[in-house]
């Protein structure tokens, strides 16, 4: 199979899908893989890394996206990659379709298979492809709000742990998945009042387990949203719904009676963001004010740390594509079940239910 991995070109996005290891699994397994001229300067590997490796290194992208039968990326393609796709291509990468009905479409119209990071899901709901860069936005989620609550950078001029003698921040935390417990260590490590809520009981118990006293947990329903988030310096969104469309829990209303220098950080908001008054930013442009309250909203957070995120991410990706190219996609979903929940568009359908129900849809499940 000719493996394909161009480099990554949404807003500041430095990682790349393969690193060299990757390439040399590949390679040693009788495939091509064809890696774009710089698309690892961001994460520090170079062109001659990967050709020693064993990789062709080429120019354009779109020469790579004509020769490869997959597609290997981090992030969805962006509307100037749309006409680089071609049928029966298998683009493997994170795709969040739910929040994206024009992607969607231009998917199912140009009938690729789509295989999707974050639906991939074993028998124990995990969502190991997913995971890796939770954790790392839930880090960033805390250090990013810490800074934002700078006056420097618009904010109340608060230190997340205060000294001696004075208040600590008040940080708020929606979701207690991934995204939530690595939030919560950053911010407990720094010394901010930290509460963190979710609707699982047993995912509180646990967090009331491993924190203990340092956090305190609670059953996420709209009045106790409410009560905390209008107290918060910083509120950090970290719902997940698998494949689905992030549910807008923090309504404007709230947001509107958070003191003026607030933060929120909604890293909901590749899923559609589960703050109202949130919409997707940029690396270059990352935050906008609303009511007084900063909101940072950026779509790929860790792209931003590149060079950790890269591994992290590849260390779990690719598994999956030795599987494919050493099987065929048609052989690796029927033998694999985690990876058949990955396909999202197959045939010009969509092959994920959530995707279909959320935008309004037809479903056509993969029939192996």
């Amino acid at each position: 199979m000719i493996v394909g991995v161009p480099k990554e070109i949404k807003n500041k996005e430095n990682r790349v899908a393969m690193v060299v290891a990757g390439v040399r699994a590949l390679t040693q397994a009788g495939h091509k893989v064809l890696i774009q001229h710089n698309a690892g300067v961001g994460a520090g590997i170079t062109d001659d890394d990967y050709r020693k490796a064993g990789a062709t290194v080429i120019e354009a992208a779109k020469e790579i996206f004509d020769k490869a039968d997959m597609i290997v990326k981090v992030k969805e393609p962006l509307p100037e990659e749309y006409p680089l796709l071609r049928e029966n291509q298998i683009l493997y990468t994170y795709l969040h379709l739910a929040a994206d009905e024009r992607l969607t479409k231009a998917l199912m119209e140009r009938k690729i298979i789509g295989i999707a990071y974050e639906t991939i899901q074993p028998a124990d709901n995990s969502l190991p492809l997913l995971a890796p860069m939770s954790a790392v936005a839930g880090r960033m989620a805390t250090q990013i709000g810490a800074t934002y609550l700078q006056h420097d950078h618009g904010g109340k001029g608060m230190l997340m742990g205060g000294v001696t003698g004075v208040e600590r921040a008040n940080v708020v935390i929606v979701g207690g998945g991934v995204v939530g417990v690595n939030a919560a260590k950053m911010a407990v490590g720094l010394g901010a009042k930290v509460t963190i809520l979710d609707t699982n009981v047993q995912r509180l118990d646990y967090l009331a387990d491993i924190f203990g006293n340092e956090l305190t947990t609670l059953y996420s329903n709209s009045e106790q949203l409410e009560r905390v988030v209008t107290k918060a310096d910083l509120v950090i969104g970290a719902v997940l719904v698998p494949g689905a469309k992030a549910p807008k829990l923090v309504t404007r209303d709230m947001v509107s009676r958070m003191a003026p220098g607030g933060v929120i950080v909604d890293v909901a908001v590749d899923q559609g963001g589960s703050v109202e008054t949130c919409r997707p930013t940029s690396h270059e442009h990352p935050t906008y004010t609303i009511d007084g309250v900063i909101h940072y909203a950026v779509p790929n957070m860790p792209g931003a740390v590149p060079r950790t995120s890269t591994y992290a991410l590849t260390n779990v990706t690719l598994k999956y594509a030795v599987m494919i190219a050493n099987l065929g996609w048609r052989e690796a979903v029927t033998r694999d079940e985690a990876l058949r929940k990955g396909v999202n568009i197959l045939n010009g359908k969509v092959a994920y239910k959530q995707v279909a129900d959320d935008l309004g849809l037809p479903f056509e499940p993969v029939r192996v």
